[in-house]
């Protein structure tokens, strides 16, 4: 964060002193920006995004996305295919106890006294995860989340759901903190349900939204009101979020470090050069480089020399970091992704980002401050919806949504013939028949399957390929599955 607020607090705050002052003009009319007496349109110096905590940069291109190992699964679900990935940036490491801890105490000082347990509640991690009917586990499950011991280990018994509800919470205190850092916003000591940060409320409806604001604010050029920080003001940054797939599994390869001149010289299975998983260098030689199981019953070597010092979970900065300087891409815990999880995401998705479980929706500001999320039509979804707004459009072939009704004029046809011509009962369900007979009831596919990536401690050597994928129910969780966040690379793909 202090990069950021050095950043900010000597080139945007500046700016705004001085916009006034500026000479710039338009090179399409001529006329001079931040003029007061041409209407005020403010136009702020900009150099670049500024990296968010914990974040690296990373520089996208191209790759070949999916399977490099056999199928020895036969799920014949990931095809390998060219695609390009826009640069962005991701978490150096997993999300540990310590950070999810940091995220719960805040939910603790804000919703429990305004008698609202329950959000807190649906917050903590399923601790009863390491529960294993002929394993001794007691310890893990009474200690892991909250004893300092493990305060660098990854988080696990996570949802998809709550570990995309922490990174809506970790957008807002970032944020909220850029504001604070720079005056343009007095710190809440004490937030409650109606009254903390919110980027989107405060973003989309201003004072209305945030009334904890300093006296040393931005000023509009023409009136001299003081007013909000803008999104076209520069300062605050896009909201972190989950990787998508694509994201994921480029970042895990790393390959900056194994091309020359867009040559890749070695396609890497793993995210590390080689097809084993113990490191060739002289002065480490034999060293695990990933935290996985070495076979049935070993976890972590002999006595006296362990293999990686980790029968289960290790520290999230263990290891080596890939060319990216990620962490753990290829062990330790698998991790959420942003997906939705169908078998021919391959074959359908577009070749520049590619992903699945794009919706749209219309934004509301609540009572309490916040913004709900509603559809075209006014509804409040309990899941992502399309908007139907785009319905009829011809452009959404490529793109693809979560469901196969998708919008384009194939998938409507196609629809027609499930349903026997009814277009008004559109969903998942029909395609794959959960609810027609007993032999179809229990499809795993549906919107709320999500993708996992990577290899865990408790996977084989096999699962540690960046191109292999399994998927959970978003409201499930395991003892081998974590996360980490990504957020936008926004203007230019690599850093001045």
């Amino acid at each position: 964060m202090n990069k950021i607020t050095k950043y900010l607090g000597l080139s945007i705050f500046a700016a705004v002193l001085f916009a006034s002052c500026s000479s710039e003009s338009s090179s399409t009319t001529g006329w001079e920006f931040n003029d007061p007496e041409n209407g005020g349109f403010e136009v702020f110096p900009f150099t670049e995004q500024e990296t968010g905590p914990g974040l690296v940069l990373i520089e996208g291109g191209t790759f070949q996305m999916g399977r490099v190992e056999q199928d020895v699964m036969y799920d014949w679900d990931n095809d390998p295919k060219r695609v390009t990935v826009s640069s962005f940036y991701m978490d150096e490491c997993e999300i540990s106890n310590l950070n999810y801890l940091e995220y719960l105490n805040w939910l603790e000082r804000v919703f429990v006294p305004a008698d609202l347990k329950v959000v807190y509640d649906n917050a903590v991690p399923d601790e009863n995860v390491w529960r294993n009917k002929m394993a001794m586990e007691e310890t893990y499950v009474e200690y892991y989340l909250r004893y300092p011991a493990f305060q660098e280990y990854p988080v696990v018994g996570v949802s998809w759901l709550q570990a995309v509800n922490y990174a809506a919470w970790r957008t807002d205190r970032v944020n909220e903190k850029i504001l604070v850092d720079m005056g343009f916003a007095n710190y809440n000591v004490a937030p409650s349900p109606e009254g903390y940060f919110n980027t989107d409320a405060y973003l989309t409806y201003g004072d209305n939204a945030y009334e904890s604001n300093s006296d040393r604010r931005l000023q509009y050029i023409t009136s001299g009101e003081y007013r909000n920080v803008k999104m076209e003001d520069g300062i605050l940054l896009p909201k972190y979020r989950l990787p998508t797939e694509a994201e994921w599994e480029y970042a895990a390869y790393g390959l900056i470090g194994n091309t020359y001149n867009e040559r890749v010289l070695e396609r890497r299975i793993y995210p590390w050069n080689g097809s084993y998983v113990r490191t060739e260098e002289k002065k480490y030689m034999g060293d695990n480089v990933a935290n996985l199981r070495r076979g049935r019953g070993d976890y972590m070597g002999v006595a006296s020399h362990l293999n990686d010092a980790a029968e289960k979970t290790a520290p999230v900065k263990s290891f080596w970091p890939n060319d990216y300087g990620l962490y753990n891409m290829g062990g330790n815990v698998a991790e959420w992704v942003l997906d939705v999880y169908r078998p021919n995401t391959a074959l359908d998705a577009a070749d520049l980002n590619p992903f699945r479980g794009n919706y749209y929706e219309t934004k509301k500001l609540l009572e309490d401050g916040t913004v709900e999320e509603r559809d075209s039509v006014g509804r409040v979804p309990m899941v992502p919806v399309s908007d139907f707004k785009n319905d009829r459009r011809r452009n959404y072939r490529t793109a693809d949504n979560k469901n196969f009704l998708d919008g384009d004029w194939a998938s409507v046809l196609e629809s027609e013939r499930w349903q026997g011509g009814d277009t008004n009962k559109v969903s998942t369900d029909y395609m794959y028949r959960k609810n027609m007979n007993e032999s179809y009831k229990y499809s795993l596919v549906g919107d709320k399957a999500r993708v996992v990536k990577g290899g865990s401690w408790k996977d084989l050597q096999y699962w540690a390929a960046p191109g292999q994928r399994r998927y959970l129910d978003e409201d499930e969780a395991t003892d081998y599955i974590g996360f980490r966040c990504a957020m936008a690379r926004l203007g230019p793909p690599t850093s001045n």
